[in-house]
């Protein structure tokens, strides 16, 4: 018999209460049975997002969020801002690029975050900017950025601030409408523990006012025709009906655990992750961590590629690894969504045996000591 953990920034595990859910029976998406469990799943989102404002629920991963909500808030030969320190920061520059928006670049050295003076900064000597497009938890480097302190310095300008929440939104604090943040996006795969295939747009009054004026094209991801259809407790096309339900029971767990004891679990989590590396002699990547996923510096000697690869194949348990020039030069373990004291410790567990396997010399056992204190 082979068990499995699975610590990745996503996809994460899906509780087997979500999962039951998800297998129920299929109903109609125009019956009047699924109304109410639209109604439901959207005041489970708002309490998620901590806001008052709708919250699109789209098919897609989390990259079809952030088209949506760019496009949906800049039409073509506008400016934007787009804050690029990682592989997913990078893709607010891609979208902006395919629909003919203009981009002001910020590149960021992977590991550091933005600071908000430099915001400001580009905000002046660029006023005519429409978006400012940022990621809390920019998940191939494990880095947090400073919402709030961003969205104070955009709030007071016209620019709306659209954030990248995918990996971060209900593991990391994010409070919407008392930040002011304008757009925040997100997917089903990581601390909402659902499996891939739902994305969600969260839209404030000045976003929807922006979005009914965008010229962009767009079809299946205007934001238009899902707000119209939104107001009515219904769907523009047929939604993905079986994740909705698997989605009303996670809102309903998430809701019963409480957003503020979810967010203090997963900086619980990853702070007993990094005193578990640390012990036994490992650097962490991140100059300012998120509770997210937590990045780690492979030590010199070692093959980097080997570890992600004996932990999921000898021992059950799936890590990431590195991403583009950090292949093989960082791994990366997640504490997301579902998860609890004994993944942690499991994880460090076997993370031990693997660097044994692979001639690392640290004091065995000192990892785990570590994360167990980290936990009580």
């Amino acid at each position: 018999m082979e068990k499995r953990l699975l610590l990745t920034p996503g996809p994460t595990m899906v509780p087997p209460e979500v999962a039951a859910a998800e297998a129920q029976p299929i109903i109609h998406h125009r019956a009047p049975e699924f109304i109410p469990i639209l109604d439901r799943v959207q005041e489970g989102l708002q309490y998620l997002f901590q806001t008052k404002n709708p919250v699109v629920v789209l098919a897609s991963s989390g990259t079809g969020a952030m088209e949506a909500a760019l496009t949906g808030v800049c039409s073509p030969g506008e400016k934007a801002i787009t804050v690029e320190g990682g592989k997913f920061g990078g893709r607010w520059g891609e979208i902006a690029d395919a629909y003919g928006i203009k981009k002001v670049p910020v590149d960021i050295e992977w590991g550091e975050a933005v600071q908000p003076e430099k915001i400001k900064e580009l905000l002046e000597q660029n006023p005519e900017t429409k978006a400012v497009c940022i990621t809390q938890c920019e998940t191939s480097t494990g880095v947090l950025t400073d919402v709030k302190a961003i969205a104070d310095v955009v709030s007071k300008t016209d620019a709306l601030l659209l954030v990248d929440a995918v990996s971060s939104l209900g593991a990391e604090e994010m409070r919407t409408d008392e930040w002011n943040v304008d757009v925040v996006v997100t997917g089903s795969q990581k601390a909402i523990m659902l499996p891939p295939g739902l994305a969600f747009v969260c839209v404030n009054q000045r976003a929807q006012e922006r979005i009914q004026k965008s010229t962009s094209p767009g079809y299946y991801f205007s934001l238009k025709t899902y707000l119209k259809s939104l107001a009515k407790s219904s769907t523009p096309y047929t939604p993905a009906v079986s994740l909705i339900l698997a989605l009303d029971k996670a809102l309903e767990m998430i809701k019963k655990e409480g957003i503020e004891n979810i967010w203090a679990r997963h900086a619980r989590l990853s702070r007993a992750i990094q005193a578990g590396c640390k012990a036994i002699g490992l650097e962490l990547f991140s100059k300012q961590p998120s509770h997210v996923v937590t990045p780690i510096k492979v030590p010199e000697g070692v093959d980097g590629a080997a570890i992600p690869k004996i932990l999921r194949d000898e021992l059950g348990v799936t890590i990431a690894g590195g991403q583009a020039h950090l292949k093989g030069k960082i791994f990366r373990i997640a504490t997301l969504g579902y998860a609890a004291d004994f993944d942690v410790t499991t994880g460090i567990c076997a993370l031990e045996i693997a660097l044994r396997k692979l001639g690392y010399k640290f004091d065995e056992g000192a990892g785990i000591k570590a994360a167990l204190k980290a936990l009580t």
